[in-house]
């Protein structure tokens, strides 16, 4: 029976993908190595056609048009007269170079043939089922079953369903109130299902944890960013799925922000959500810069100095965020490292923000996760210590559970009287979905050896990390290959972030449009090839470097097509313009 239904799902799959490609093809599909001819697939133009491509992007590079804000001048909402906080903050995974690609994607539904590519990557995002990426067989079928329990006793689903995906589906419903997905739960999340995290977090860490630590939210950052009026502000600049990310950083900013001279340290580059939420409260962004010709390293000597620097203006510094995997930049942290970054917050009387969202993602075979909390616990650090908050969620790691929105954060080292304030917080959002909460807990506890389950989930685990890793160092060769591109080793995460030096022509080009040149690139780039990226100034640089973002998600088939249409691209902007 289940074999049938996986043929039937299988045929239906292809029809409908027959369907929608109709006669043109995939690009993907039509290129086996990278040394193929673009020319002859039409994945690129030929060179005098890249080149016209190139001369029009940067007509393209203009602010959005004002011609319709005259049919609004009579509406009681003016672009001054919204909440100054949101003018401020920025979130450029989801910026302007996506909003072109959007664009760009609905013009080629209609005008398939006025563009030198058939389709968009996207290379933005960390969203990786939107690029292929399979779900967890086992979670899956655990999240059916709980949400539609009266199947559970029907004896076809013995023929469908795995044994254990079954008996743990009747573990959680009982773990419910009501053994309902669909009703509110308690606002820290299910008891049972916390109870499970932390049998998992123990397992990983070889220390204690309680479930009273335990916040579940809705992704990982719920947990840094929490305010209800964002409902309607935040949507001016974020999308809904990238909204509902946010409030679990944001239930932290707003604990600890009180005015503009409260300051969180932040590395730079850095993840755009800690400075779009600090800025929605009101805070101040302390940055300390990671060292790229050291595979970006932190130096805690100039997190120091950044930390002084701060206090000397008369900032209050309340936290230190540390990405670990990194964000945008890939590195994973030495233990040794982390020690030295713990006894930092420790004696600096600082909040460890400990963003561990990719911890499943390392790819090299000299670095390991090591969770925050247990390098603390390790060097005898205990709850009255320091104050830390790790952050986890199930859209990164193998699972690239993005629409689920489910994530936790661990709260330790705070006082019972703060503890209630955190929970006030999670009251006012009542709880978290109930299917993000499920499949936080399976993420912590996947099937085990003796489980039915168990050989196909590591299967599927170990193919998806160990395909990641392939593509990871593909794209890492391919962009040092490159005229003046240089690309650090990804370590980790699923991101690589190449530095490119841009020459002056190209430089002046961009400041002709009044636009950063590293988003002129990216626009170049993503007019000539439809490959998005995003700017390394929308993260954070050293002045007078220039940066992009490229994901390591889209499907490793597909990378050859991905490292043919840069290479061509970056050849013919180079040569024109060359100092």
């Amino acid at each position: 029976m289940r074999k049938f239904a996986a043929e039937k799902s299988k045929n239906l799959l292809a029809h409908r993908k027959i369907l929608a490609v109709g006669v043109r093809q995939p690009t993907a599909s039509l290129i086996s190595s990278p040394s193929q001819s673009l020319s002859h697939h039409n994945l690129l133009p030929h060179s005098s056609l890249l080149l016209r491509f190139l001369s029009t992007a940067a007509a393209n590079t203009s602010a959005p048009s004002e011609s319709m804000a005259s049919d609004y001048s009579s509406t009681p909402v003016k672009i001054d007269s919204i909440n100054p906080k949101v003018l401020e903050c920025e979130y450029a995974v989801r910026g302007e170079i996506v909003n072109l690609a959007q664009k760009l994607q609905e013009d080629l539904k209609v005008n398939p043939d006025t563009h030198p590519f058939d389709e968009i990557i996207y290379c933005n995002i960390g969203n990786p089922q939107s690029l292929g990426q399979q779900p967890i067989t086992f979670f899956r079928e655990v999240l059916a079953l709980c949400d539609h329990p009266a199947i559970l006793d029907k004896a076809e689903t013995q023929g469908i369903f795995s044994a254990d995906s079954i008996e743990r589906a009747f573990q959680i419903l009982d773990q419910i109130p009501g053994r309902a997905t669909g009703a509110y739960s308690h606002s820290q999340g299910i008891k049972g299902l916390r109870d499970t995290i932390c049998a998992g977090i123990e397992a990983r860490d070889g220390f204690p944890a309680d479930p009273n630590d335990i916040f579940l939210t809705d992704g990982a950052s719920p947990a840094v960013f929490t305010k209800p009026y964002l409902s309607i502000t935040v949507q001016t600049k974020f999308d809904i799925t990238t909204f509902v990310f946010f409030f679990q950083v944001h239930m932290m900013m707003q604990l600890l922000i009180r005015s503009e001279d409260d300051g969180i340290l932040c590395p730079i580059p850095q993840y755009p959500l800690y400075s779009a939420s600090i800025a929605l409260h009101g805070g101040s962004l302390v940055p300390y810069y990671l060292d790229e010709a050291t595979g970006w390293g932190l130096e805690v000597s100039d997190v120091k100095k950044q930390l002084e620097t701060a206090r000397s203006k008369g900032i209050n510094v309340r936290a230190l965020v540390v990405i670990n995997p990194g964000n945008p930049t890939g590195q994973v942290l030495a233990e040794s490292n982390q020690q030295q970054i713990v006894d930092f917050c420790k004696n600096e009387g600082l909040v460890l923000l400990a963003d561990e969202v990719y911890q499943e993602n390392v790819y090299v075979p000299d670095k390991q996760f090591h969770s925050f909390k247990k390098v603390a616990r390790s060097m005898g650090y205990g709850e009255k210590d320091i104050s830390l908050v790790s952050f986890q969620s199930v859209s990164k790691g193998y699972y690239g559970e993005c629409g689920k929105r489910g994530g936790y954060m661990e709260v330790t080292g705070f006082a019972p009287e703060i503890r209630e304030q955190m929970y006030k917080l999670a009251s006012v959002n009542l709880c978290s979905n109930i299917s993000g909460q499920i499949l936080a807990s399976l993420v912590m506890n996947p099937p085990k050896v003796g489980d039915e389950s168990y050989e196909s989930y590591t299967a599927e685990r170990d193919a998806i990390l160990s395909s990641l890793a392939r593509r990871a160092k593909t794209l890492e060769d391919a962009l040092n290959s490159l005229e003046g591109v240089t690309c650090n080793r990804a370590e980790g995460a699923m991101y690589l972030f190449p530095r490119i030096n841009l020459p002056n022509k190209a430089i002046e080009a961009a400041k002709a449009v009044k636009t950063a040149p590293d988003a002129f690139y990216a626009r170049c780039l993503l007019n000539a090839t439809g490959v998005v990226v995003v700017p390394g100034s929308g993260f954070g640089q050293v002045s007078g470097t220039w940066h992009f973002r490229c994901t390591i998600l889209p499907q490793e088939d597909r990378i050859p097509a991905i490292v043919c249409r840069l290479t061509e691209f970056h050849k013919a902007f180079m040569d024109k313009y060359r100092d």
